[in-house]
């Protein structure tokens, strides 16, 4: 087995990956865009040049979802991250697509809107993914109830993209006291050693984030 991961630590959907295998236990070789030179192996190997991408013995395994799915057919590890059961994996699949759809990307809108070079709608964006992501976070409020992950009693492909979707969205627009069970959820993926781990790694980049990162987890 020879993995490959090109990753940057500060990256949501990175840290999405290197939860699954951190959690699955799987040796792999981390190739950080921190690294010289590593930006253009990833141009030379996947030329949209986006990121994570997962190189597995010469294959390259592109998008989030797909690379954890990739794991979770090739590389089982540890654990499972999708169920057997086609209904529990559909629960899984939809709560994965949530989170990546309605709470990251919202948050983005206002992240990105911070990168231009005048940023003169920043305003707006940032109470366009406030309205978004009160949306997303009350909906997940409900979804959620009773459960301790995402989908369910086990930790799931869900759950990797929960943990820095919850992570960055409550730094763009806090989670409000209106959703309590949230709240506890987004500390439980921090206490998590796997989610703990990419946190930690990815603290040197803080200043990265163009908000300004606040002064907590």
């Amino acid at each position: 087995m020879s993995l490959a991961l090109y990753a940057h630590p500060f990256s949501s959907y990175c840290q999405k990956v290197l939860v699954a295998l951190w959690e699955k236990d799987l040796r792999f070789v981390y190739r950080s865009l921190e690294e010289p030179g590593v930006r253009e192996e990833l141009v030379g190997i996947w030329p949209v040049a986006k990121f994570p991408v997962l190189v597995d013995d010469g294959a390259t395994v592109i998008e989030t979802s797909i690379i954890i799915e990739h794991l979770d057919l090739h590389h089982r590890g540890a654990v499972r991250l999708l169920p057997d059961d086609p209904a529990e994996a559909l629960e899984v699949r939809l709560l994965d697509r949530f989170f990546d759809q309605y709470v990251m990307n919202a948050a983005q809108v206002a992240v990105s809107e911070s990168l231009r070079s005048a940023p003169d709608r920043l305003d707006e964006a940032k109470r366009s993914a406030a309205g978004a992501l009160d949306l997303a976070y009350a909906w997940l409020e409900r979804r959620l109830e009773g459960r301790s992950w995402a989908a369910g009693d086990r930790f799931s492909l869900a759950d990797c993209a929960a943990a820095p979707s919850l992570f960055y969205g409550d730094w763009v627009h806090p989670i409000g006291d209106d959703c309590p069970g949230l709240r506890a959820y987004r500390a439980r993926l921090l206490a998590r050693p796997s989610f703990a781990r990419a946190v930690e790694e990815a603290r040197p980049y803080r200043a990265y984030f163009p908000l300004g990162a606040p002064d907590r987890d």
